[in-house]
């Protein structure tokens, strides 16, 4: 066959049109430069002094890195908005999954924005016990209030974190308060995991329960109860009235059984429907009430005195944490160990033993 029949042959195959690259050649290389987005520190406070919601967001970011850099600026940017920081009240809120958290948030966060407030929601979603990969999904869930020039949406990964609290949260918060935010809400995964991380960074803890969905009181656990200051019964409208006024007065004959908090605050329950927009100026006056309340006595003071402490005493033991596993005498026995332990062959106490040897420099 000559090349002229070879041209006209059905098996041939049209060269199509080109495709463009896989990688951004804007990029440089498939490997991400973080150097080029980092900024200096002193750019980062201006814009957050200034307001600025796009270097807040890239701020935050940088204080969620893992990266050796990132995290020696995003310290002393942490220290550096400290003075500015401390002006906002601040609520926790959880609840059982299907609550409705998102709802709420955006309904009530719309009401403090419509009365002059700016609100800052830090929303901690779920993270895969396999894959560590997160939805991130409350921008979608909360459209109304992400078009809203005096908020401030940022969800973020729990990474697996006790009680479902992004792990940089806490930072996160201070830059938010500098950024002129005078409410900051703090929404967790829900209930199902320890709540004392959240608890112990916020200033009031709002609990979000469902009626008619089973026994009320056998759904939750004491525990999360005690550390709630308010518990509201969702979607109070329609058909669920009735059935939201009953758990109401469950819940207020359940809680006179706790001892009182040492805020000497006695937890409020009450009800609203984030849909037809009731219930949330009485939840608004009731928070209000409490502030009053613990400033007056100074129990707010001092509490955040002593979730400075918790948190000083966390962060000791992440950075041990993350000097013990990055040692590179534990890293070069680690893996073995963990086989170790794996087929039986040794006891997990003892592989831990010998890593904090190796760590201490005491180990053969």
């Amino acid at each position: 066959m000559n090349k002229e029949e070879k041209h006209k042959s059905a098996l041939s195959v049209s060269r199509g049109v080109d495709q463009p690259p896989s990688v951004n050649p804007a990029r440089g290389s498939s490997a991400p430069n973080r150097t080029r987005r980092r900024m200096p520190v002193n750019d980062y406070l201006e814009g957050i002094l200034n307001r600025d919601i796009s270097i807040l967001g890239r701020a935050i970011t940088l204080i969620e890195s893992s990266l050796s850099a990132d995290k020696e600026i995003a310290g002393e940017l942490v220290e550096l908005c400290h003075p500015y920081a401390g002006n906002s009240v601040r609520i926790g809120i959880t609840g059982v999954p299907g609550v409705g958290k998102s709802l709420f948030i955006e309904s009530f966060g719309k009401m403090l924005t419509a009365s002059g407030s700016r609100i800052a929601v830090l929303a901690v979603d779920p993270s895969s016990g396999l894959s560590r990969g997160s939805i991130l999904g409350d921008k979608t869930r909360m459209e109304e209030l992400s078009a809203d020039p005096d908020a401030f949406i940022r969800p973020s990964p729990s990474g697996g974190s006790l009680g479902g609290v992004a792990r940089k949260t806490r930072e996160s918060i201070i830059l938010c308060e500098a950024a002129g935010f005078d409410t900051v809400i703090v929404e967790t995964v829900g209930v199902g995991q320890s709540e004392t991380a959240v608890h112990s960074m916020v200033d009031f803890f709002l609990l979000l329960m469902l009626a008619g969905a089973g026994d009320e009181l056998q759904g939750i656990k004491r525990g999360i109860m005690e550390m709630a200051d308010m518990l509201v019964i969702t979607k109070a409208d329609g058909n669920n009235s009735e059935k939201a006024e009953l758990a109401k007065a469950q819940y207020k004959n359940a809680l006179q059984l706790f001892p009182l908090p040492a805020s000497g605050w006695k937890p409020r329950v009450g009800l609203c429907s984030a849909h037809n927009k009731t219930g949330l100026d009485n939840i608004n006056g009731i928070i209000s009430e409490y502030i009053r309340f613990t400033r007056a006595s100074g129990y707010f003071r001092e509490n955040r005195l002593t979730q400075s402490l918790y948190w000083m005493y966390e962060s000791i033991e992440q950075q041990l944490r993350d000097i013990f596993y990055n040692d590179p005498r534990v890293a070069s026995e680690l893996e073995s160990l963990r086989q170790e332990v794996a087929s039986g062959r040794i006891t997990s106490f003892t592989a831990a033993g010998s890593l904090i040897d190796k760590f201490k420099g005491t180990g053969q």
